[in-house]
């Protein structure tokens, strides 16, 4: 209960959590937002309110266009009503649609043509994968990264790499066709293919050499105790005497290696996904708001680079998120908008309900089951 006790001071728990957990959400919310308020404004959408938070306003103000700009209460969101909306889900509110004046149908969200609505609707994930990749192509060309040659220095006994013939002074060239430039990009490959037949090409005294490695899965506990199931090759480099460097990165390079960044996670969250589906994958790493306190409270420690990295992750995996087919989120609107293509004509206002209501149903149930995994997580600690 590590966690809980460290949070007995007021002040160090709201300075150690809470802060880090509000600039993170808060950057992502907002920008996911405003890619729905960008393009709808764009489409002469009127834009009754942009609130980041749900519930009661804190503070707001409204701008020369009637938009009602709020902070709010929760701060576990946020949402962009446009005219036409019911509430915060952008469920269309029947009775008043039914009777606009034709001025504001030229403004109602839900008078738009399909293609407009359905940009708007997108405009929002898109918004949180364009940050991710600003946030990760900043990091790349200021902080830059650190790189260790790819070198194997000492391999364990027993290990997958013992089996798979690696020798000390191998360098590891490429996984699977994937290149790799540093130990770490190695790790993180590897990392995420565990118990995965893997083909290494190393250099190995001046020629290049192929072996078939298989990771094993390992449960390792990082600084703060969080456990992670990865896959372990059984490696290690020396990073001493001053074998690590920094690599900084102009503008393009640093663009084109953020958007490898954004795919990789991409990528990774539709592995784990599947590996829950068919039993690889435990789905208690599914984690909440508290997990992303916690996370942003231990990352905050590291300095704001570290902290605006995980805000670029979490962008991410919003951004992923919404685009799920589910009524109540982005993807559930598109996938109603497919559906109207196709037939030529809107759902029955009857069945977007009954979609709507399923889709919060599903949502609650998210919800709860990862605040269940993080009070797992934390009563573990």
């Amino acid at each position: 209960m590590e966690f809980l006790a460290s949070m007995g001071g007021n002040a160090s728990w709201l300075l150690g959590y809470v802060v880090p957990f509000l600039f993170v959400l808060t950057i992502v919310v907002f920008f996911h937002e405003l890619g729905h308020f960008w393009v709808a404004r764009r489409a002469g959408v009127k834009v009754v309110a942009f609130s980041v938070g749900f519930g009661p306003e804190i503070v707001g103000f409204n701008d020369r266009h009637g938009t009602r700009w709020r902070l709010s209460a929760i701060p576990l969101g946020g949402y962009v009503k446009f005219l036409g909306d019911e509430n915060a889900a952008s469920t269309p509110d029947h009775g008043a649609l039914d009777e606009m004046n034709e001025a504001d149908r030229r403004e109602s969200f839900f008078h738009k043509p399909l293609g407009a609505r359905a940009a708007i609707v997108a405009a929002g994930p898109i918004a949180n994968f364009i940050l991710a990749i600003v946030i990760f192509a900043g990091l790349f060309m200021t902080v830059g990264r650190q790189v260790t040659t790819p070198q194997v220095d000492a391999v364990q006994a027993g290990s997958a790499a013992e089996r798979a013939g690696f020798q000390p002074n191998d360098v590891i060239l490429s996984i699977d066709g994937q290149p790799i430039d540093s130990f770490g990009d190695m790790q993180r490959v590897v990392s995420v293919n565990a118990e995965r037949k893997l083909n290494v090409e190393i250099e190995r005294g001046g020629q290049r050499v192929t072996v078939e490695a298989t990771p094993d899965l390992r449960e390792v506990t990082d600084s703060f105790g969080n456990v992670h199931r990865i896959g372990v090759l059984g490696i290690s480099r020396n990073t001493s005497g001053g074998q690590v460097r920094t690599e900084r990165f102009g503008p393009v390079e640093a663009v084109g290696m953020a958007t490898r960044e954004v795919w990789f996670i991409v990528d990774r969250t539709f592995s784990y996904l599947g590996g829950v589906v068919t039993g690889r994958e435990s789905a208690d790493q599914l984690g909440g708001p508290i997990r992303i306190a916690q996370v942003s409270g231990q990352v905050a420690t590291f300095g704001i680079g570290a902290l605006l990295q995980l805000a670029a992750v979490l962008s991410v995996s919003i951004g992923l998120l919404n685009l799920f087919p589910v009524p109540l989120l982005d993807g559930g609107h598109l996938l109603f908008y497919a559906i109207e293509a196709l037939r030529g004509r809107p759902l029955s206002a009857r069945a977007q309900e009954v979609g709507f209501r399923i889709g919060l149903a599903l949502v609650l149930m998210l919800m709860l089951f990862a605040t269940w995994n993080d009070i797992l997580s934390i009563s573990k600690s």
